[in-house]
């Protein structure tokens, strides 16, 4: 197999859109670090000619560094793929080739083939679990210099929502602001109104019965600005961490590992679990599930299918399922 001299191939593979730019603009940087006046093009890959990109690797009589950002790789044709996997196998060394690729089957040949070439991989795939988000916040207070607990990220999530862009520059801010200590208190000073009104707060009150609490943080929570999916996804995770530790016995700390929750979110979830009966947890699971479809597409008013599940759940905790 060809092994590419480091750094000279470059495939950005994923369908996170912030990611790959990020990873484009990280190699831009590096290259302009090393030399301020490297040269630097973007090419779309279902644009390009063949032709073209066999001139723009072609040795320069000036010399100096370029890179070659081909976006969109998955849509080149195969003429185009044909042309870069056979510069692959020997590089410029002065020529940083990128290549974004979605991932998918579509141009697998493509992605396949510069990595047989010895291209670096970055990943750049959609952030979809919550554990994964909760990891991304985490990390990028790490990247910018700061620390912070699993249950600030989690406020931080809750106030800022899912978009990563978004994410990505709330920690920033945070680390810069603060010296880069984020705890929970932090979180809440600084997203005072969404944070503390958020989808969790709407699910805590409902987990435990409380109708009128969990309908005033959930209109409160709107009015902010707090976006319907997030909270119908708080609900659901809070049902979801009652049923996944009733009946279980210990201490947060004996049940993390198993359950695969932080302790504090075992505790949390243990105090919420009294009175519940298996009968309301499947109706409130039931309620989870159907709002959590309804929020993302299948109701025409999502406030009023969020304010229904809300008291579904609250009754199933009150007794709904004896």
């Amino acid at each position: 197999m060809s092994t590419a001299a480091s750094g000279t191939l470059r495939l950005i593979l994923g369908d996170e859109e912030f990611l790959a730019s990020r990873a484009v603009a990280a190699t831009v940087r590096a290259a302009r670090d090393g030399e301020p006046d490297a040269d630097i093009r973007e090419y779309d890959a279902g644009d390009l000619a063949p032709g073209a990109l066999a001139e723009a690797v072609s040795p320069s009589l000036f010399g100096g560094r370029r890179v070659l950002v081909i976006r969109n790789g998955q849509d080149a044709k195969k003429d185009l793929i044909a042309t870069l996997l056979s510069y692959a196998k020997n590089p410029d060394p002065d020529v940083c080739l990128v290549v974004t690729h979605l991932g998918g089957a579509k141009g697998k040949a493509l992605a396949d083939g510069l990595r047989s070439a010895g291209a670096e991989v970055v990943p750049a795939a959609k952030i979809t679990k919550p554990r994964e988000r909760l990891s991304f916040v985490r990390d990028e207070i790490r990247r910018a210099g700061g620390s912070c607990p699993e249950d600030a990220a989690e406020a931080l999530l809750s106030a800022v929502g899912n978009d990563l862009r978004e994410l990505a520059s709330a920690c920033s801010q945070l680390v810069a602001d603060t010296g880069g200590k984020i705890t929970l208190d932090v979180v809440h000073r600084y997203y005072r109104g969404r944070a503390e009104v958020s989808g969790f707060t709407v699910a805590d009150a409902a987990v435990i019965g409380d109708a009128p609490g969990a309908l005033e943080a959930l209109r409160w929570a709107l009015a902010v600005g707090v976006d319907p999916v997030p909270i119908a996804d708080a609900l659901a995770d809070g049902v979801r961490s009652v049923a996944r530790v009733a009946g279980a016995t210990g201490s947060g700390f004996q049940l993390a590992s198993s359950l695969g929750m932080p302790p504090w979110k075992v505790e949390r979830a243990q105090r919420q679990a009294r009175g519940w009966t298996p009968e309301g947890l499947v109706l409130a699971m039931r309620a989870a599930a159907r709002v959590n479809a309804d929020v993302k597409g299948g109701a025409d008013d999502r406030v009023y299918a969020l304010e229904r599940a809300v008291l579904a759940v609250a009754e199933a905790r009150r007794g709904g399922g004896r």
